[in-house]
């Protein structure tokens, strides 16, 4: 079993933090104050404009009297972070200071803020022509839709352009229900997959949830968490790491998927119809805390829905674009074929966009009825993204995820080995996800305000992080695809400090 730290290990930026000191025999233990270096950043030759704007109280006080409320909720820090500019892995405050962005704006940013290419395609087209309906026929939207198709494996060969993730899963429910002519629809437990009145219902988070009727017809099956969950093992996931839980299954045969598979059929046998619409799937929990599932527990779950009548819909929002490293949508490392895949976020780097990709079969059922979208298609947004793919390919960005990656995760599960409150590191390529508890044994997980006093020491050292998990337990690293293993010893070094300063003052 996992024993408990004996005592804190110091190493930490320039604050105060305490450590024993060894004193003559009879005399009383004290305490002392030492000083550690922050670890040093990585040299950036990007040179940022200086900030000329508004001052960060006037910011303040626009953002709390004239934006929604919600914006003051979602700041994350106890001090705010003001950004003015960006530039690949790099971002900058209003102050000058640096940070090293391993959040990528919610893994939106895929090849880099401002990646000259893509600015260049962007600039290029705004000159042309910034928008013009769907209605007429200009290059983009088709040269888009066939560049992008060239990507997914038959049947899929159907593109429907949106301007966001929950945009695009509103059309995929739509689609499967009309296709199939059922109704329920199944997600996981801890899923995200979107905040629009439809998706809501998508979504199994207590913290995306309003008290108002949304989502009918969805329906939440058990989560197959090797880590947090009823069962699991140290050989289930796809992944460079396992969970530290023991194992005594045979070789190729999971137990722990077949405990999840079987609370799938019992769900099925209880909660919905004898024929269901769709199950949408993560191929990696994004929001949930990067969770991963056993090897073939999609793969049987795609199985077990297309006997029920419906159709099986992959959620690629985060995981898509070459982010998991082995592939370049997270569907294949399940090795599986969706019949509905839904993408946003890092298609266009930021910009605002999202697709639906379906079949033919599917797209015809859908034709029934007219669906129009006035911005989905936009020149500008087509041009950014077909951009975005050369990017991919160009700097071989999907080779750097699996190398920089793997290299970070195999880091990373060090830390959680050194440390008590690290009890799982896990994901695939630059879709990371690091759980934290309050001890190995219990799995609790580790309280809000000591997440925060590590998430806000990781930002002052220069690091921006984020955070997920149902319990908000779960820091999540999911950056521009373009950092380096430079950037990633970095983070290491700023992370492992965190933990220790932490430590140190418990």
């Amino acid at each position: 079993m996992f024993s408990r730290m004996k005592g804190p290990r110091l190493f930490g930026k320039a604050v105060e933090c305490v450590a024993r000191v060894h004193l003559p025999s009879g005399a009383m233990c004290q305490k002392a104050a030492v000083k550690h270096p922050t670890p040093q950043m990585p040299p950036c030759d990007f040179k940022p404009d200086s900030y000329k704007v508004m001052s960060k109280e006037r910011l303040l006080e626009i953002r709390k009297q004239n934006c929604h409320p919600m914006t003051m909720k979602v700041t994350y820090y106890k001090q705010p972070v003001f950004i003015h500019q960006g530039h690949m892995q790099w971002l900058w405050d209003v102050d000058g200071k640096r940070y090293l962005d391993l959040f990528a704006g919610v893994a939106t940013v895929s090849v880099g803020h401002c990646h000259p290419r893509v600015n260049k395609a962007a600039v290029k087209q705004l000159e042309h022509l910034w928008h013009t309906t769907a209605i007429y026929i200009h290059p983009q939207i088709q040269e888009y839709a066939e560049k992008l198709v060239s990507l997914l494996p038959e049947p899929l060969k159907v593109v429907y352009l949106t301007n966001s993730g929950s945009e695009a899963n509103d059309l995929a429910m739509l689609m499967a229900r009309l296709h199939t002519g059922n109704y329920d629809i199944i997600t996981l437990r801890g899923s995200y997959h979107g905040g629009s009145p439809l998706s809501m219902g998508l979504t199994s988070n207590a913290a995306y949830k309003y008290p108002v009727a949304s989502g009918s017809g969805c329906h939440n099956t058990m989560c197959p968490d090797v880590f947090r969950g009823l069962w699991g093992g140290n050989q289930c996931r796809d992944s460079p790491v396992q969970a530290i839980r023991e194992c005594s299954c045979s070789p190729g045969h999971c137990q722990a998927n077949d405990r999840y598979i079987e609370q799938l059929k019992e769900m099925l046998a209880t909660t919905v119809p004898n024929r269901i619409a769709a199950f949408f799937g993560e191929p990696i929990q994004g929001v949930g805390g990067a969770v991963q599932y056993p090897k073939n527990y999609l793969k049987e779950t795609y199985k077990i829905v297309r006997e029920k009548g419906g159709i099986c819909i992959a959620d690629e929002v985060q995981t898509g674009f070459g982010r998991t490293g082995s592939h370049f949508w997270g569907f294949e490392g399940h090795d599986v074929i969706p019949d509905m895949v839904t993408m946003a976020k890092g298609i266009a780097n930021g910009f605002p966009m999202g697709a639906v990709v379906t079949t033919k079969e599917i797209a015809s059922s859908f034709a029934k009825g007219v669906h129009f979208n006035t911005f989905g298609g936009n020149p500008v947004a087509c041009a950014i993204a077909s951009s975005v793919l050369d990017t991919i390919a160009e700097d071989r960005i999907q080779e750097n995820c699996a190398v920089v990656g793997t290299y970070l995760l195999t880091e990373l599960a060090k830390l959680r080995d050194k440390y008590e409150i690290i009890g799982d590191v896990r994901g695939k390529g630059l879709m990371i996800g690091v759980e934290m508890v309050t001890d190995k044994v219990s799995r609790d997980p580790l309280p809000p305000e000591a997440m925060a006093e590590i998430f806000e020491e990781t930002k002052d050292m220069g690091v921006l992080i984020g955070k997920g998990g149902v319990y908000g337990q779960t820091f999540r690293i999911k950056p521009p695809m373009c950092i380096t293993k430079e950037d990633a010893d970095f983070f290491l070094a700023v992370f492992d400090q965190a933990v220790q300063n932490y430590m140190a003052r418990r």
